[in-house]
């Protein structure tokens, strides 16, 4: 009986941590874009209209293109915007100035809502 010699035991070393990120892969920023639109969508008003636009129409599949493809060029104008203003200005001010115009806007809105409402509420006391 042979037997190989035994191969000293020597600790691997282990990779050193990089303070940069590597850059993402394709399947990563797909499935995170794809998860956050679709969730963004749900409830939204564009899905109610496509719902209400089925069922009247009696042609689901027509309207399920024509929405797929009004969001297919809406998206595309927002990636196109996105990678314009990614180059006149830091990732941290982008972020900074998008949380700002939702808040803007969801207040807006609320006001509109409210003033909106008001009179009916008044009307109906």
């Amino acid at each position: 009986m042979s037997s190989a010699p035994d191969a000293p035991d020597q600790p691997t070393p282990a990779p050193e941590p990089t303070d940069t990120p590597g850059p993402s892969s394709w399947i990563t920023v797909f499935l995170s874009t794809a998860t956050t639109v679709f969730l963004a969508e749900l409830g939204d008003k564009t899905q109610l209209a496509a719902l209400l636009l089925s069922a009247q129409s009696g042609r689901p599949f027509t309207v399920f293109v024509g929405a797929s493809l009004a969001l297919i060029c809406s998206s595309l104008v927002g990636v196109l915007l996105g990678r314009w203003l990614s180059t006149v200005m830091p990732a941290h001010q982008l972020e900074r100035a998008a949380g700002v115009l939702m808040v803007a806007l969801g207040l807006w809105l609320g006001r509109q809502a409210v003033l909106h409402l008001a009179p009916l509420h008044l009307l109906t006391s």
